[in-house]
């Protein structure tokens, strides 16, 4: 490793033979020996010198060492020495430093001492004129020099907090807070002169006096200034509170305007006469605004408790539009700040949206429920700031919101019975093929209606009304399930008589079902679409009322219950369906179990009863298409259903073939085969358009008329 080497001889696998044999590789390389054996012998003779070198060059390296070791230790002795006279000095240096720096240190500390002794004397003679002037001022009244100086004052003192246990110091601070005291009392007493309690307000206005008393009382305790805002907005809204006694004309619900009105001219008056008294800080006018806001909400509650019997759902609203009208002008001219008192609970904020439910509910509503699939493409718009006001007022009709609830009751019962009167006179919808079928008008009437008794109560409350509307809601969309859709379903009748939906997905085999005719296919199909548009539609529903509820009760609405509802809708429409084609076809499948298939001589085409299967399907197949062209995955599922339902019945009635000649048999392979090709076309059949069955349903045809191929292949 110390001494890399490509010579063989020096490698730790050496191998004498095939050395040797790298030198003489053949026969004739063996005359050269002689030579190979003169050079080996040379190099060994120079190892050998090497070797005796190398031994006699250390026979003196022990002797060489020890002494450069002792030459060694003597330079280290040497270093120690001069390394300790290096620490001698520095510890005579630092020791004359210090005492260098000694003298400095007490100048500087003497110097500190003596700038906070000037600083504090100097506060002390300021506090102590200042605490003379503030007591002369006060007795004078002269509010505007005190509120600069008292500040500067309490600045000043608190530089000597620590200084409280000095008689002279302490004395100081008794004196000013005792002119604070004085001062706070003498402000009060100044205010109940200029405004009492009792009589009108004092002629002429503020004074520049009461404007200067303010800005002391902004330094002052904060209960002087709040005593100065109460005692204020009491006095300016005594008036409102006796002219909307309770006993009052104007204070019932139908005058709420007036009280509304009140309160904007005083504010313009307050603004006129005492806008400049107050620091712009106080907001006395929103504080008189929220005031006004609390008085009425509880004299409001408290006239309404007592003639409960006499609101009436046009007069509730019209008391509750003015009065959410009134917030939002507040919301407009405020900020709210005076709120954060927690006395106005802020609106929740609202779960993000995922609906399509996007149209402004801040304008006119429309007639027109957008409530469309389409709508799931469209941006959403941005939230409108929550308005802090909202409810400060309007939160006292909520009680008496069942009033409204009973009202939506009542008015959603007659607009099922109108629907329900109105399809008898009308009749089933015409069939129209060329626009699929037809979603029932009735439907989005609904839904238009769920939706402005949906954005009219949000409105009202977003707390447990809604919650009973939603209630309602669930009510009559179960009722329009059943009286408008599932009631209207047309009924079969067989040889024992009328038969319900029930009896009919339970009819046995055999029985002579009427065929639909065109006008009830197309029926079935438009209630069908209906279903599948309501289903859609209050799934939507669903999540706009858990937007529009507070977060704390958006677990209380589900509308599951009356999706399953429209679901099971459209399963016995699609059912239907299926139940009207198979029975059509029974007659063909019952003739062709009849047949004399032992006596059949020859192949020849596809037997009649195949062609009257076909025929049915073609009479029935493009009508459901077309009606449903809208729906298609419910078209899919109608195609799935018949054949399960067709396949396994065409192979029951081949076991009842006999008995079967080889003729027979492969005359039925090949109606087989021709009902197969007729059922994987039957997506499109009677289309212009083709296109291709879906795999599932393709899957299951195969399967199945293969599996009756088969049969028949053994049978042969």
């Amino acid at each position: 490793q110390v001494f890399p080497s490509q010579d063989p001889l020096d490698r730790a696998d050496f191998n004498a033979v095939e050395y040797i044999n790298t030198l003489f590789p053949t026969e004739q390389s063996l005359a050269n020996i002689d030579e190979v054996v003169n050079k080996i012998r040379q190099k060994i003779r120079r190892l050998d010198d090497n070797i005796r070198t190398v031994v006699r060059g250390q026979t003196n390296v022990g002797q060489d060492g020890r002494q450069a070791l002792e030459e060694a230790q003597k330079a280290i002795q040497q270093l120690f020495g001069k390394i300790k006279d290096i620490k001698d000095k520095a510890e005579k240096s630092e020791q004359m430093v210090k005492e260098i720096t000694r003298d400095i240190k007490q100048l500087d500390h003497a110097k500190r001492h003596l700038t906070t002794s000037i600083t504090t004397l100097n506060h002390l003679h300021m506090l102590a004129g200042g605490v003379d002037s503030l007591e002369a001022m006060t007795r004078r009244r002269q509010y505007g020099e005190v509120a600069n100086l008292l500040q500067g004052v309490v600045n000043v003192l608190e530089h000597f907090n620590k200084y409280m246990g000095i008689p002279q110091i302490r004395q100081l601070s008794e004196r000013v807070k005792a002119a604070q005291n004085e001062l706070g009392q003498q402000i009060l007493a100044d205010f109940e002169e200029a405004f009492p309690s009792q009589g009108t307000k004092r002629p002429g206005g503020p004074s520049n006096v009461l404007r200067d008393a303010c800005l002391v009382a902004n330094v002052l305790d904060p209960r002087i200034k709040q005593e100065i805002i109460k005692k204020f907005i009491k006095q300016h809204l005594s008036e409102y509170l006796v002219l909307f006694q309770e006993n009052q004309d104007v204070a019932w619900l139908d005058k709420i305007d007036r009280r509304y009105a009140w309160v904007k001219r005083q504010l313009v008056d307050y603004e006129e006469k005492y806008g400049r008294m107050f620091p712009p800080e106080w907001c006395m006018t929103e504080r008189i605004a929220v005031e006004f806001c609390h008085s009425t909400r509880a004299e409001l509650a408290k006239i309404m408790r007592t003639r409960a019997k006499e609101i009436e759902v046009k007069l509730l609203l019209f008391a509750i539009q003015r009065t959410t009208n009134f917030e939002g002008l507040l919301a407009k001219r405020f900020s709210g700040c005076t709120l954060t008192d927690g006395t106005v609970k802020k609106p929740e904020v609202p779960l993000p949206s995922t609906n399509p439910f996007l149209e402004d509910e801040t304008g006119t509503e429309t007639d027109e429920m957008v409530i469309e699939k389409t709508d799931t493409d469209k941006p959403k718009k941005p939230k409108v700031p929550d308005n802090p006001f909202h409810g400060i007022v309007s939160k006292c009709f909520e009680p008496h919101l069942y009033v409204y609830i009973e009202s939506q009751d009542k008015n959603l019962s007659e607009l099922i019975d109108r629907f329900v009167a109105d399809f008898k006179a009308q009749g089933p919808p015409k069939p129209n093929v060329d626009e699929g079928g037809a979603v029932l008008p009735s439907c989005a009437d609904l839904f238009v209606y769920y939706k402005k008794c949906m954005v009219q109560c949000s409105q009202l409350s977003t707390g447990e009304p809604m919650i009973a509307l939603t209630t309602i809601f669930q009510k009559y969309l179960r009722e329009y399930a059943w009286k408008i859709l599932s009631g209207n379903l047309p009924k079969t009748t067989s040889s024992s008589g009328g038969l319900t939906i029930t009896s009919l997905l339970k009819e046995k085999e055999g029985s002579e079902v009427a065929k639909f005719t065109l006008e009830e296919l197309c029926l079935i199909c438009s209630i069908l679409s209906t279903a599948e548009y309501c289903l859609a539609t209050t799934q939507q529903l669903e999540e706009k009322l858990k937007e529009k509820v507070d977060a704390s009760l958006v677990e209380r609405i589900n509308l599951t219950g009356e999706m399953d509802t429209f679901s099971i809708v459209i399963s016995n429409s699609i059912q239907l369906l299926v139940q009207d084609l198979d029975a059509a076809c029974d007659p063909a499948l019952t003739a062709m179990s009849k047949m004399q298939w032992q006596n059949v001589e020859h192949v020849g085409d596809q037997s009649p009863y195949v062609t009257s299967v076909i025929l049915h399907i073609k009479q029935n197949v493009p009508i459901i298409r077309d009606n449903l062209a809208s729906t298609r995955k419910y078209f899919t599922q109608f195609c799935i259903k018949f054949a399960n339902s067709f396949i396994p019945k065409f192979i029951n009635h081949l076991f009842k073939c006999k008995p079967i000649s080889m003729v027979g048999a492969e005359q039925l392979l090949l109606d087989t085969h021709s009902l197969k090709m007729v059922l994987l076309d039957l997506p499109s059949i009677g289309s212009q358009v083709v296109r291709k069955a879906p795999a599932s349903y393709t899957k299951i045809v195969v399967k199945g008329m293969t599996r009756a191929e088969m049969i028949l292949k053994v049978t042969q």
